[in-house]
């Protein structure tokens, strides 16, 4: 794929935000003749099979570690030209509240086995909506949503995979709190092309739906006002709450969608 190294800022912003790596659909076709299911739903290369040794001998593709519905081209492109882009984004924190507890009426397999459950079913949400999941960190994960890759609802699917998550949890009896927020924020890779590199969004927003998300009770959705205008969500019947956050400035209206 050539790349303008001039432009990439550009090349960022229009992957996340506009059409997720359209020189790669020409592809489709191509990849479409050779077998098998699943397949990436950006470029249609198959992730099982001889297919798949195909596309991974040629074109080095795989299942991307952001998201399995996707190819590593994103993966890629970030090892080639890190960088970025101010890009208006969705986003989602869930936690597991009251981990330390948990952890001390378990053993440590019976602990890792309930945190896995919620990695596994928290992901599964996310991919189902087109999420990028951006890290999994103790007792928490993150993720991100761009209308390029996720549509032009983006938003409201973030707000989808928050229910999914919320009901999937409540299922299994693990405790967790989770936050909706939209917003700008910089979008990219950080790092270089001869070390670890990190794709992921930092700013302001990003640390305000975080600090959202801290203050979810167990089995409560805590989604900001910002989020639910940009989701075209009515939440008038929603309860109501004006939270003062650590390091924001000024109260956050958010909406709390408690479990079904």
């Amino acid at each position: 794929m050539a790349v303008n190294k001039d432009n990439i800022s550009q090349m960022w912003h229009d992957w996340f935000m506009t059409d997720a790596f359209s020189v790669e659909k020409r592809l489709y076709g191509f990849f479409r003749i050779l077998p098998h299911d699943p397949r990436c739903k950006l470029c249609n290369a198959p992730f099982h099979g001889i297919g798949a040794m195909v596309v991974g001998a040629l074109y080095g593709r795989k299942q991307s570690s952001l998201n399995p519905r996707f190819c590593n081209v994103c993966e890629d492109f970030a090892k080639k030209f890190p960088g970025g882009a101010e890009v208006e984004m969705s986003m989602l924190f869930v936690d597991v509240r009251g981990s330390t507890a948990l952890s001390e009426q378990m053993t440590s397999t019976e602990f890792q086995k309930l945190i896995n459950r919620f990695y596994v079913g928290s992901t599964k949400a996310i991919a189902e909506e087109d999420g990028l999941v951006e890290k999994l960190a103790g007792d928490a994960v993150a993720a991100f949503w761009g209308a390029g890759f996720a549509g032009q609802d983006y938003v409201a699917r973030t707000v989808r995979a928050a229910r999914k998550i919320q009901k999937i949890m409540g299922e299994q009896k693990i405790p967790v709190g989770i936050g909706v927020h939209a917003g700008v924020a910089f979008f990219g890779a950080m790092g270089s092309a001869e070390s670890l590199v990190n794709i992921s969004a930092i700013g302001d927003e990003v640390n305000t739906a975080a600090r959202i998300a801290s203050r979810a009770a167990a089995g409560e959705i805590l989604i900001s006002e910002q989020a639910l205008k940009a989701a075209g969500l009515d939440g008038s019947q929603l309860e109501a709450r004006n939270l003062e956050l650590k390091g924001i400035s000024g109260l956050v209206a958010v909406r709390v969608m408690p479990a079904r």
